[in-house]
């Protein structure tokens, strides 16, 4: 009779961010690198999809910033209008890095800039039916291709799950 030893738990496959754990382990033993271990994650998935979403994007003619003001405008809802200053706090921009956004797609007919109608001042920034059917279709080709990655990685649970812990991590790491 043959007897095999115990199956050991098999081991998931180590990536990049672990070797730069076994790295400080090896000069700085006195370090707990366990927060390490998922920002280095969720910094390089963040960079990862990102960098696929925006050559998604730019199939539609936009680079990401481009997309985040189209996106912004479009979740305001009907008439998908806001004033500059709305655009830039939820952008976190410059009026001089929104002035070149602003420009960029108001010159390809995707948003126009018209008075205020309350303040002679102020402008009101306005999708276009052209940039409301292109960001439709580009957040949806976005959100196809991270769905794809979803899929092939989690189930549903454990991407509930995730999506339950990060958002707590979130709030704990942009709290003062």
């Amino acid at each position: 009779m043959v007897f095999r030893s115990p199956s050991k738990p098999e081991q998931p496959p180590r990536d990049a961010v672990d070797a730069i754990i076994d790295q400080w382990a090896e000069v700085r033993p006195d370090l707990d690198t366990a927060p390490m271990a998922v920002y280095g994650r969720i910094y390089r998935i963040a960079r990862a999809m990102g960098d696929r979403v925006e050559k998604e994007y730019a199939r539609f003619g936009i680079s990401r910033g481009e997309f985040d003001v189209l996106g912004t405008l479009r979740r305001s809802g009907e008439p998908y209008t806001l004033s500059p200053r709305q655009l830039s706090s939820t952008l976190m921009l410059t009026t001089g890095g929104m002035t070149g956004r602003l420009d960029k797609l108001e010159n390809a007919g995707l948003l126009a800039r018209s008075p205020d109608p309350n303040d002679r001042r102020a402008l009101r920034i306005t999708l276009t039916h052209h940039g409301l059917d292109l960001v439709d279709r580009a957040v949806a080709a976005g959100l196809a291709l991270q769905h794809e990655a979803f899929a092939s990685s989690l189930t549903e649970e454990e991407g509930a799950r995730l999506g339950d812990l990060l958002r707590k991590l979130l709030l704990g790491s942009e709290a003062p």
